[in-house]
């Protein structure tokens, strides 16, 4: 990574998330906050004078953020969730063009559960049936979690088979996932709970520092943590 602070433009500054980046961007002397956009303001221009751009905004932001950062050719970190299969397609065809983290968690250890969850899943067998059980705020709106969608994807790679998600959507809850593997007298539970959007913020800003500079490709927040 360079000397100077990474430049950043962040889309969705005025949601949740987007607020969480700002505040811990703050005290984070390897970035400097080059501009921020939010629903209804233009991205192409904002997207000049960035080194990468954060994207905690909402799915159907995608083309315009993915022809912006193609036009400048600017590195892309995507947090946000909820995107169609189109949408996804978009952003694995610009990953063509410019480097991209895409996430559906950019915490540290929901990412040592996803590697868990693979692992379990391998030791464990097919005499143990896995489901997913998430839960988070009643704002959220999609559900599943994309969080538990990549759960599921890792679990249906394992043992070729559709993965059963329950998700609960009440008061302030941040995000907990638990993946139940139950087996014959036995039953094996990994879960992760975040306490705050904190732990989600710190590691998008890692990953933005993470990304300058790297080739074209659609990398994930292991890529970025090496797992």
């Amino acid at each position: 990574m360079k000397n100077s602070p990474v430049h950043v433009l962040l889309i969705g500054a005025a949601g949740r998330m987007g607020k969480t980046v700002l505040d811990l961007a703050q005290s984070d002397r390897e970035i400097e906050m080059a501009a921020q956009c939010d629903l209804g303001d233009a991205i192409e221009p904002a997207m000049k004078n960035c080194d990468v751009a954060i994207d905690f905004s909402q799915a159907n932001s995608i083309d315009e953020i993915c022809r912006a950062a193609s036009q400048h050719g600017k590195p892309l970190v995507v947090g946000t969730t909820g995107h169609s299969q189109h949408q996804r397609k978009t952003i694995e065809t610009t990953a063509h063009s410019v480097p991209i983290v895409l996430a559906s968690n950019f915490s540290v250890g929901v990412n040592v559960l996803f590697w868990l969850t693979q692992k379990a899943a391998e030791l464990l067998g097919s005499d143990f049936n896995p489901e997913i059980v998430e839960t988070h705020h009643k704002m959220k709106k999609d559900a599943p979690s994309g969080t538990a969608k990549t759960l599921a994807e890792i679990l249906k790679a394992v043992r070729n088979s559709e993965i059963p998600i329950q998700s609960i959507r009440e008061g302030d809850v941040v995000g907990e996932h638990t993946i139940i593997f139950s087996g014959p007298g036995e039953r094996l539970e990994l879960t992760h709970r975040a306490a705050n959007r904190g732990v989600f913020a710190l590691g998008a800003l890692r990953a933005a520092k993470w990304i300058v500079d790297k080739p074209p490709r659609l990398y994930s927040m292991q890529d970025v943590l090496g797992l």
